[in-house]
This record gives C-alpha cells, sequence and structure tokens, in this order.
C-alpha cells in the first residue's frame, strides 16, 4: 500500500471534517481559529497567487518566521504546488539567511512574526530580484506583496499535485555548529514515513492537542509537530510571544508536548525559585501533600494535561530528567538529526531505568555501531543528500546505505542507545590524547547544575571548563566558586590524567543566538568558542583553579 502524504491527508480531512478547528493563532490573549476546510482554501489559493507571480514546480520558495498558523499553511502550498519549501531561522543572522536563500536559489520568501527584522531587512536590500510577501504580524518588514492580499485576490488552485516518494519536498539547512549550514534535501516519502511512524509508535489519536513552539524551521518540530499534525488530522496552537509562552501553554493545555534541555532547564529553574529544593523534598515526603504538589506543579506549566513529554535536539543530563521524574513528570528522551528526519530512537514507552539512554530504535529505523563507535542508522526516512554537495552526500552514507550520523555510541544488550558525543566535539590536547567532552559536561551537570557550560581543550596542555553562571537572585560569587571547585575535584578522580579539568573560567557575558554562540535550536559552536579561548587555556595560571572573566 502506497503511503499517503501530508498534503493528501490535509485534502482528506478539509473534504471530512470541514468545520473542525486545525490551527489555533493566540492573538491579543486570544485564539484565532482556522478551520480544515479554510487551511486548505487558504494554500490553494495561494498557490495561484504563486503561479501569478510566474513560479513554476520545482521552484525554491524561502520561508521565516516564528511559529504561526500562516506558516503552516505556506508549507502545504508549497506542497499543494509543487514547490520546494527552504525554511530559514527566524532568529538567523543576515549571512546565514543570504546564504540559505541564494544557494538555494529562492525565487521568493515569506516573511512573518520577527522578533528582530534587521537581518531579514538587510539581506532583502542586497536581493533585489528576490520576491518577498508579508505575514499580517506587527513587526514584518514591507515586502513587495501581503499574504492575506494574494490570498484575498486569487481562486483557489484546481490542481492536485500526484508526488511520488522520492521528489524533493524541502531543503532544510541544518544549523551549522561548525560552519556554513549544509542543505539536506528531504523527500515525501521520507517525511511521511517518519511522521506516521511516529503517529503509530505514539499511539496519536484525533482528539490530541499539540504546541508548536521549537521553530519550525528544524527538523524536530517540522516532522514531530507539523508532519504529525497533518498526517493525524489533530489540533495545533501557537504562541503569542516569549513572554506570553507559559500562559500561551495553560491555554491550550497540550496533551504532547516537545521540548529541548536549555527550556527544560529554565522550568526547572522557574519553580526552584519559588520553591526551594530543600522545601520540595520534604513537601514530596508527605503522602497526602506530594500528589498535591506535583498536580500543581504540572498545573503551573500548562502541562497537567500532557500525556507524552519529549526532549530532543541537545544532550540533556540524566540529573535534570532524574528531577521532572521526582515531581510526577516524565520526560521521553529521543534522538535523530536532519538527516534522518529527526526520527532516530525514543525512550517510549517511558522507561526509568533507560534514563541516560536516549531509547530504543523507532519502528522501521535499524541501528548499529561502526568499529570507531560512530552510530549507523538505517530506514526509508532518510534524506537523499546535500543539494549542490556531492562529496559531502558521498561521505554521508557507506556502500550498504547506512548513515554515517557523526555521533558516538554504544547499544545495550536492550538495544537502548548511549550517546558519548560527536565525533567532531571530541579534540585532542597538547599531550597527544582524545578527550571526549559530552560525557564530563553531563557529570558537571549533574555534580553542580552549572546552566551552560562547555569542556574545550584542542591543542591546550590540559581541558578547560568555560561556564556561564546562573543568575541567581543575590547571587554570590565566592560560595558558587566552592560549590564549581568542589564538582571539578570529585569529576577529576573519575577522569583520566589527560582528561582533568585543568582551570574554570566563568563567562561574563550569557552565551545567545544574538552573539553567536548557540545555533537557531541552542547548540553551542563548540569550535568558536574553542578559538575564542584558546590561548587562555594554554596559559592557564599553574595555581589556579577558578578565574573570572572581566
Amino acid at each position: 500500500m502506497t503511503q499517503a502524504l501530508p498534503h493528501e491527508r490535509m485534502l482528506k480531512w478539509a473534504e471530512e471534517r470541514p468545520d473542525d478547528i486545525f490551527l489555533r493563532q493566540i492573538i491579543n490573549r486570544q485564539f484565532t481559529d482556522f478551520t480544515y476546510a479554510e487551511v486548505v482554501d487558504k494554500a490553494l489559493r495561494l498557490v495561484s497567487a504563486l503561479r501569478a507571480q510566474g513560479l513554476m514546480p520545482g521552484d525554491k520558495v524561502g520561508l521565516i518566521s516564528k511559529n504561526c498558523a500562516e506558516w503552516y499553511i505556506c508549507d502545504l502550498a508549497m506542497m499543494l504546488g509543487s514547490y520546494i519549501s527552504v525554511p530559514v531561522f527566524p532568529t538567523a543572522g543576515a549571512d546565514t539567511i543570504e546564504h540559505c536563500l541564494t544557494h538555494s536559489e529562492a525565487k521568493l520568501v515569506f516573511i512573518g512574526k520577527l522578533d528582530d527584522n534587521r537581518a531579514i531587512n538587510t539581506v532583502c536590500q542586497n536581493l533585489e530580484e528576490l520576491i518577498t510577501v508579508s505575514f499580517p504580524y506587527p513587526n514584518t518588514p514591507e515586502c513587495h506583496h501581503s499574504f492575506n492580499a494574494l490570498i484575498d485576490s486569487h481562486a483557489p488552485s484546481e490542481e492536485r499535485p500526484s508526488h511520488q516518494d522520492e521528489d524533493v519536498m524541502s531543503l532544510v539547512y541544518t544549523s551549522g555548529t561548525s560552519g556554513l549550514p549544509k542543505g539536506a534535501i528531504l523527500s515525501y516519502g521520507g517525511f511521511a514515513f517518519s511522521a506516521q511512524n511516529l503517529i503509530e509508535h505514539i499511539g496519536i489519536v484525533d482528539n490530541e492537542r499539540l504546541f508548536s513552539y521549537l521553530p519550525l524551521a528544524h527538523i524536530t518540530e517540522r516532522v514531530y509537530i507539523l508532519g504529525t499534525s497533518m498526517m493525524a488530522g489533530v489540533q495545533v496552537a501557537f504562541p503569542e510571544s516569549l513572554d506570553t509562552f507559559i500562559e500561551d501553554v495553560k491555554m491550550h493545555r497540550p496533551t504532547l508536548f516537545i521540548s529541548v534541555p536549555r527550556l527544560w532547564t529554565v522550568f526547572q529553574q522557574r519553580i526552584l525559585e519559588k520553591l526551594p529544593q530543600a522545601k520540595l523534598n520534604i513537601l514530596l515526603k508527605i503522602p497526602f501533600v506530594s500528589g498535591l504538589i506535583k498536580r500543581k506543579l504540572a498545573d503551573g506549566l500548562g502541562l497537567n494535561e500532557a500525556r507524552v513529554l519529549g526532549c530532543g535536539s541537545a544532550p540533556v543530563s540524566p540529573a535534570l530528567l532524574r528531577w521532572y521524574e521526582s515531581i510526577g513528570l516524565n520526560i521521553t528522551e529521543a534522538w535523530g538529526m536532519t538527516e534522518n528526519y529527526a526520527y532516530g530512537t525514543l525512550n517510549l514507552p517511558y522507561r526509568s531505568d533507560k534514563i541516560g539512554t536516549v531509547g530504543s530504535a523507532g519502528p522501521g529505523v535499524d541501528i548499529k555501531i561502526a568499529e570507531d563507535d560512530e552510530i549507523l542508522v538505517r530506514s526509508k526516512g532518510l534524506f537523499s543528500g546535500y543539494y549542490k554537495n556531492d562529496i559531502a552526500t558521498k561521505e554521508s552514507f557507506n556502500d550498504e546505505g547506512w548513515l554515517h550520523t557523526g555521533d558516538l555510541g554504544s547499544l545495550d544488550e536492550e538495544g537502548f542507545l548511549t550517546i558519548q558525543g560527536r565525533k567532531k566535539d571530541n579534540f585532542k590536547t597538547a599531550k597527544g590524547k582524545f578527550v571526549s567532552p559530552v560525557p564530563i559536561e553531563k557529570r558537571l551537570f549533574e555534580l553542580c547544575g552549572i546552566e551552560m557550560m562547555c569542556v574545550v581543550g584542542s591543542g591546550m596542555p590540559a581541558p578547560i571548563l568555560l561556564a556561564v553562571a546562573h543568575a541567581y537572585p543575590n547571587f554570590d560569587r565566592d560560595r558558587y566558586a566552592k560549590k564549581v571547585s568542589r564538582a571539578i575535584e570529585t569529576i577529576n578522580k573519575e577522569l583520566e590524567s589527560h582528561a582533568k579539568i585543568k582551570g574554570v573560567l566563568m563567562i561574563k557575558e550569557p552565551w545567545s543566538i544574538e552573539n553567536g554562540v548557540l545555533t537557531p535550536t541552542l547548540k553551542i559552536k563548540r569550535h568558536l568558542l574553542e578559538k575564542q579561548y584558546h590561548d587562555t587555556g594554554c596559559n592557564w595560571p599553574k595555581d589556579q583553579l577558578i578565574q573570572w572573566e572581566e
């Protein structure tokens, strides 16, 4: 049986359930709702509008916006019009945006909700031939066309494409932790395979509620949220802004909720600022009060009706997952990458004894470990290669069709995968010995809960730790330094001599997307920090463990 594709399912829902609400956009603290019939009608009108602009099947169309209902409508229109979508992170800098749009040869770009429009304005001034379309939100730059006007002035397209599994659906540019983003070619078949397997594995049913806020330009959100919602026909809501985020989650009360380690850490800190750990421990030991506290905490995050909580896209500390488990929130860790549609492993059904692993292979996925400990993956959900980069494409697969993931790991006897870090993250110190930083960072988080850190040491006498201290109210430098010193003392006893941490540099300015240290998916650009602090590590004072960056 041929696998149904997302746009085919959407046409089916519009016919069978035209008046059911599909998308809920929060505007001025209220839901603006879109039914299946409305979403499909707008998408088909958009197909006609793009044809009128001279765009032909196979042309590339850019899309830069925070998550919103219009993002979904555009993505569906591109499927229905046989265009190839090129999503760009809304927080990307001008260089990255321009690279994605010029490298992909995009003819038109949709510009939507943005916190800062300076980067896209710069790009539009440089690319004068690029047609621009603005979404109906404040802070959207002036464009050639407005989204609503285009839709209102065109009739729905009569075309109904017949896509094959291998047809190109989208170019998704990787987040660029080690240089310029590469355009991964994604097919209709791979996308549908991954989304449908997730629907069946998670057991997604009609009355689920999804919440879409992680960037849709990222593969995880695109498959786990957009893909499953279109394929299964389930409702999705979008937040109004970062400032109202928790309130927005509470308005929708999602039944499935995915986040990233950084945000789970922020939620934890918010809870602990109101309810310190010592007090929380006491309350959780009292049988009647314990259940009450757990319900109150879940309710406070808007997650009291969530039956599946997820975490992915970056390494997460087992200690953080254990903490959430202690307050009654079981977080399923998953692992994947753009090149396998983010669908690799899941700890589902949730197993507490497998915290520290990223779960086992999802249905239809094969995983094995190569001789050098690299994780290899094979499934119907693998990308078709990198756009205009045959060399990188060839290096990605072996002769038997296994994908080289670039991640290092091990499988236990039950097939649960433990990630040891990226092959490229491992560095060689001046002593000529390799150090794997990710396990060290995970262990340090367990020992002292530093929110952001990075172990560097390439070409240095010994590794050093770069740490961003969490800005607690009444922050006490000396007390914090003592806590970190104790953690370093503990971990250095556990590490081989060449991997021992020589010093800790407390970073002055928190790392962010804006200052270029974090990618749009909040991953740390390790290579950049290696370069920036190389001299610091090489000249670390002999008798000093901790220094504060001035």
